[in-house]
């Protein structure tokens, strides 16, 4: 019975004692995913903010239209997209600024809530006038946001359902 124990002690000490296989092979699949990981496609910052435009417009005619489901839709987007920013392009020194934007992304929400074509009108105003006070204090002051003159797209009814 001894001997069966000390065999069996045996081959459990020796097959413990493999120079890290099992960790080898995880270390292995841990850098083959942050090798993936780091090659993985990221959107920049002018890609989001490309998306912030269009969709800062179709706010802009959603809401002059009255179509209110349809603003706060574009607000949300809005939201999101600087949520995205803060995530995904932290490392850019002009996201530490973006969070100039929500009391005026809020405000525009409240009209949008209350149904209120003037305090919509002017909190898109001031809407705009910060992502054009945000852009100088990132020194990107050539980047002059407007009221949109034209709707972004043709192919879209910015009028409500009926």
């Amino acid at each position: 019975m001894k001997s069966v124990f000390f065999i069996s002690l045996t081959i459990l000490v020796v097959g413990c004692n493999q120079p890290g296989t099992r960790e080898q092979e995880l270390q292995n699949k841990i850098d083959s995913l942050q090798q993936q990981l780091s090659e993985t496609y990221k959107p920049g910052l002018g890609e989001f903010m490309s998306g912030i435009q269009t969709h800062h417009a179709k706010l802009w005619f959603a809401g002059i239209n009255q179509n209110w489901p349809l603003a706060d839709f574009e607000v949300n987007e809005i939201k999101e997209s600087v949520e995205d920013i803060q995530k995904f392009c932290s490392d850019r020194p002009e996201v530490k600024s973006i969070g100039m934007i929500s009391p005026a992304i809020d405000s525009v929400s409240n009209a949008i809530q209350q149904k209120n074509l003037q305090l919509f009108t002017n909190n898109f105003t001031i809407l705009t006038n910060t992502c054009n006070s945000c852009h100088k204090a990132t020194e990107h002051a050539f980047n002059v946001v407007t009221i949109p003159a034209g709707p972004p797209v043709t192919n879209q009814d910015f009028k409500p359902a009926k």
